[in-house]
C-alpha cells in the first residue's frame, strides 16, 4: 500500500487534562485512489489528516508513505485547507507559483506550469487578479491548483468546500473530479458532507465518535466518470447514501449523548 497507518493514537495534553483524539487507527490507502474520511464532529478527522501530513506526530503508532516512516512534513504532499489561505499581496499566478518558487524552480518554468494549471481550472483571464477580486469558489480553485503546482503525489483536503454555497460546491466538486481523473493523484478528503464523500470518492472511511478509530471502510459502487449533479439523482447513489448514513448515524447519536 502507498499510505499505511498502523495503530495510530493521538492524545493532546493540556492543563485542563488530556484529550484522546485518535485511538488505534489502522488504514491502508492505494496510490492514485480518492478517499474521503467522515465521522461525527470532534472525532479526529482533521487530526488524522494532519498526522498523514506530518503536522502532528502520533502519540503511538506510525504512518508510512511509500515505504518510509513519516517524520516531519514529507515533500510529496500538498494540503488544501477550508480557508483558501492565499497570500493577499500576490496575484492568482503569483499564488500558484509560490510552491515552485520556494523549491527554486526557475521563473520561466514555474510561469509555464502555473499557466497550465490556471487554464485547467477554468481561470484564464484572471491570472493577474488579486485574491480580494475573486469569488470564494475561485479562491478555492486557486488554492487547489497551488497545491498541485509542484506536482505532489498526495493531495490532502480539509473541508475545502465547507464555507461555500451549495451551487458553488457542486461546481467545484465537478472540477475536482476532472482534476483527479486527469492527474490520478492520491487524494484524501475530510468532510462533514456524506453526499460529497460519496460523490467524489472511491472509498469512504467512517470514523467512530472520539476517540476516533476506523469503524468501517466502504468501496463506492458507482463507476467513473461521474457528474457531481447527475450522480445524486441515481438509484445507486440513494442506496449507497442510505447504507452509509445508517452506519454514520449511530456514531453521530453516540457523540451527542
Amino acid at each position: 500500500m502507498f499510505i499505511t497507518l498502523k495503530n495510530v493514537c493521538v492524545t493532546y495534553e493540556s492543563i485542563r487534562g488530556n484529550v484522546e483524539a485518535l485511538r488505534d487507527v489502522n488504514l491502508a490507502i492505494e496510490k492514485g485512489s480518492f478517499v474521503s474520511i467522515i465521522g461525527p464532529s470532534g472525532c479526529g478527522k482533521s487530526t488524522l489528516l494532519k498526522v498523514i501530513a506530518g503536522l502532528v506526530s502520533p502519540t503511538r503508532g506510525e504512518v508510512v508513505i511509500d515505504g518510509r516512516r513519516v517524520r516531519g512534513v514529507p515533500r510529496n504532499i500538498g494540503f488544501v485547507f477550508q480557508e483558501d489561505t492565499l497570500l493577499p499581496w500576490r496575484s492568482v499566478i503569483g499564488n500558484v507559483e509560490l510552491g515552485l518558487q520556494i523549491r527554486g524552480v526557475d521563473k520561466e518554468e514555474r510561469r509555464k506550469r502555473a499557466l497550465e494549471l490556471i487554464k485547467m481550472a477554468g481561470l484564464e483571464g484572471f491570472e493577474h487578479k488579486m485574491p480580494h477580486e475573486l469569488s470564494g469558489g475561485m479562491r478555492q480553485r486557486v488554492a487547489l491548483i497551488r497545491a498541485l503546482a509542484y506536482d505532489p503525489e498526495i493531495i490532502l483536503m480539509d473541508e475545502p468546500f465547507g464555507a461555500l454555497d451549495a451551487q458553488t460546491r457542486v461546481i467545484l466538486q465537478d472540477e475536482l473530479l476532472k482534476i483527479w481523473h486527469k492527474t490520478r493523484k492520491t487524494m484524501i478528503l475530510v468532510t462533514h458532507d456524506l453526499a460529497e464523500a460519496i460523490t467524489l470518492s472511491e472509498f469512504v472511511v467512517i470514523l467512530t465518535k472520539r476517540p476516533g478509530t476506523v469503524k468501517r471502510i466502504y468501496k463506492i459502487p458507482i463507476p467513473y466518470p461521474r457528474s457531481a449533479l447527475d450522480i445524486r439523482l441515481s438509484d445507486e447513489f440513494l442506496r449507497t447514501f442510505n447504507i452509509l448514513w445508517n452506519d454514520l448515524r449511530e456514531e453521530v447519536m453516540k457523540a451527542g449523548d
